[in-house]
């Protein structure tokens, strides 16, 4: 098989070298030409050193070369970017192949998730070609070979079982699932939270702050989940509580690293700066608010993310009034 990527962050990196590992051709893109010089040269990442990739692997800045001839096409830019690397790709003639995205996040304004953006940019006709894959994933840990399972959909059910099987190895397993919008959707979402948990822990609030954050976090998660019409118990699984914890619980989650250092005293430029990588989160935080706002839904823990990241509040303030307040029966 012919593959086609489209991003070479280290989760594009991570999955190319996976997909290669499996005896397909990957041609892997990135809009940096000194970058793609670089992966060319040394094979290796730069947030992923002493890790080769695998020799079926091909760099490029040229996105007509990754696309022409794919017999699978899948994306690792940015929530931000997808728009417009997908109205390049259609500029150039589009393409007839499964595409899976693997990015996480809402474009802002629009209210879409990343599936519906290429959807709405490449035609109806090609929605049954769209696929996502979410979970539970650092990439520091699959390129390792460290045990991971997450979750596989499509607007196509019999797709989703194909993408499972490309992409599963012995350490890397995909679940397929339905719910196209539920999976992309708790895939997004998480990030707020995370950086909320960052935030918490840099402030050092400790672990009961913590797990109540993400308690009620993916509460919040769920009751907005229903603006776009995913099934609730699809964020009780891997691509909703699993990667809810990964991502609120670990030092390699950038939205987690971006809310500490916040707490400690970084601006959220400076914290952006000093990751050196998108946070999702951040971008996403706004998309969320403007759903729940369209949508009268209350979201607290979003709320206080966008102050603290928009509206120059003080983190600590932010937690705490979260913490206080007013006490309602528990419904879930």
């Amino acid at each position: 098989m012919r593959v086609g990527y489209l991003g070479a962050g280290t989760w594009g990196f991570c999955l190319a070298s996976l997909l290669a590992s499996k005896g397909n051709t990957v041609v892997l893109w990135t809009a940096k030409p000194e970058f793609a010089k670089l992966l060319e040269k040394t094979r290796e990442h730069p947030k992923l050193p002493r890790i080769k990739a695998d020799e079926r692997v091909e760099f490029t800045s040229d996105l007509k070369r990754a696309i022409d001839q794919a017999d699978l096409l899948v994306e690792s830019v940015t929530s931000k970017g997808i728009r417009p690397v997908f109205e390049q790709v259609k500029a150039l003639g589009g393409v007839d192949c499964p595409i899976v995205i693997t990015s996480k996040g809402i474009e802002q304004n629009s209210g879409l998730l990343l599936p519906e953006v290429v959807v709405q940019i490449l035609g109806e006709d090609k929605k049954q070609n769209v696929c996502c894959v979410s979970g539970p994933s650092h990439a520091e840990e699959v390129i390792q070979h460290l045990p991971t399972s997450i979750v596989g959909a499509s607007y196509n059910p019999s797709l989703a079982k194909e993408i499972a099987e490309i992409f599963t190895t012995p350490f890397f397993r995909i679940y397929p699932n339905a719910d196209m919008n539920g999976v992309a959707f708790g895939g997004a979402l998480k990030n707020i939270i995370a950086i909320a948990c960052g935030i918490s822990d840099g402030l050092g609030f400790g672990d009961n702050t913590k797990a109540a954050l993400m308690t009620r976090g993916l509460h919040e998660i769920r009751k907005l989940s229903v603006t776009k019409g995913c099934r609730p118990e699809t964020l009780n699984g891997l691509s909703g509580l699993g990667d809810l914890c990964v991502t609120c619980l670990s030092k390699l989650s950038r939205n987690y690293m971006f809310g500490r250092l916040i707490a400690e005293g970084l601006s959220p430029a400076q914290a952006q700066e000093k990751i050196g990588m998108v946070v999702e989160g951040a971008y996403t935080c706004v998309s969320a608010l403007q759903l729940a706002q369209k949508a009268q839904i209350d979201v607290p823990i979003t709320e206080g993310v966008y102050g603290v990241l928009y509206q120059n509040m003080d983190p600590r303030a932010v937690v705490k009034a979260l913490l206080q307040r007013a006490i309602k029966e528990e419904h879930l």
